[in-house]
């Protein structure tokens, strides 16, 4: 490593120059360092947790993915175990602590990003929390899309006086039991949470939509090993695409559960008062807490000022590399360039080709 002054291996009153800085340590932020090491340069990670393994330690207990070992994986480095189980959470936790440790990361573990700043010749200005300031001539932002838990306004909420939460927030059934509960969202973990909670609670599933089913093993065969087979994984998306709701893939037991009523199934509320919610029907309930499986956004506040967001924050960019600043990418967004991005077992793809498109049109020499 070269620090600021020119110096070998060290820093200079807590500042650092390097080649390739990488914000954020999960899934996405190791598969950019991975792919830059094949590239031949050298990757900083700066994570702000106590180790790089993402947001999956702060997920759901019951979480488990719905793709199955074998589809799971980063570069490098097979899933371990059956490959035609479905991973739990914390497998995952486990799988990413190895795959840091054995790509032999230069991670900072600790260091939140509080602003990048683009400086006159091509280079950027990177300062943390801890007071360490990196100069680097390339910057991936690999927050991601799960940093920033979506809270969508609720219609009356100001005067709802039950619990309300995002599924970031949310771990297991216990403290629901006995209690009504309303799910908000019709994606795999919106399904995932109100099954789960069925088990103790009386739990409304509430869409704006109809739910959108999809077999998790057409012909016997995972979808996942058909999306593979077929390209049709890694295929470029339309822009109808991005935003969409993905269909909810089920072995049969989760459309099983909605139509028993475990979890029920309704239209979106239309109005919250109290401890009641109002349906489109007319009908009113008690409803004790509402979980929201919203989904996330970009967590890319360190970015305001480089010109890289629109105005509503997120980035603007052409398969994850920016079309308005020089020398940054993203690895980790939704839809960022087919329908895996964003997903452990897409972001390595992501992170070759933006890797591959930073270095193209910059003048970082490779290391040996």
């Amino acid at each position: 490593m070269v620090s600021v002054d020119g110096t070998v291996g060290g820093s200079s009153e807590g500042m650092e120059r390097v080649d390739l800085l990488v914000v954020g340590g999960g899934q996405s932020g190791l598969a950019a360092a991975s792919a830059a090491r094949s590239a031949g340069r050298h990757a900083v990670v700066l994570e702000q947790s106590a180790e790089a393994v993402g947001s999956w330690p702060k997920y759901y207990d019951s979480l488990t993915l719905f793709s199955p070992a074998t589809f799971s994986a980063l570069p490098g480095k097979v899933f371990p175990g059956d490959g035609a189980r479905y991973p739990s959470r914390d497998e995952v936790v486990d799988y990413l602590r190895a795959y840091g440790t054995n790509l032999g990361v230069d991670v900072r573990a600790g260091n939140r990003v509080q602003d990048v700043t683009a400086v006159p010749g091509g280079s950027f200005q990177v300062t943390t929390t801890s007071g360490v300031t990196f100069f680097a001539d390339a910057v991936i932002a690999a927050t991601g899309g799960f940093g920033n838990p979506h809270v969508p306004p609720l219609p009356g909420a100001g005067e709802f006086t039950g619990r309300v939460l995002h599924a970031a927030d949310y771990r297991d059934p216990g403290s629901f039991a006995g209690q009504r509960v309303v799910v908000v969202g019709g994606g795999n973990s919106a399904i995932q949470i109100a099954a789960d909670l069925a088990s103790v609670a009386r739990v409304i599933l509430a869409t704006r939509g109809p739910l959108r089913w999809a077999p998790q093993r057409p012909l016997g065969r995972d979808i996942h090993w058909w999306l593979t087979r077929t390209g049709l994984d890694k295929a470029p998306i339309g822009s109808r695409l991005r935003g969409r709701t993905s269909p909810v893939l089920d072995d049969g037991r989760y459309r099983s559960a909605v139509t028993a009523g475990r979890p029920e199934h309704r239209p979106m509320f239309t109005l919250l008062n109290g401890h009641d919610a109002r349906w489109s029907d007319g009908s009113t309930g008690r409803v004790d807490a509402i979980i929201l499986a919203t989904g996330y956004r970009p967590d890319l506040s360190y970015l305001k000022g480089t010109g890289a967001l629109d105005p509503a924050g997120r980035p603007i960019h052409r398969h994850g590399v920016s079309t308005t600043v020089t020398g940054l990418g993203y690895v980790g967004l939704e839809y960022q360039r087919s329908i895996s991005s964003g997903t452990i077992r897409g972001v390595g793809r992501d992170a070759a080709h933006v890797v591959s498109r930073l270095h193209a049109s910059s003048s970082i020499p490779a290391r040996n």
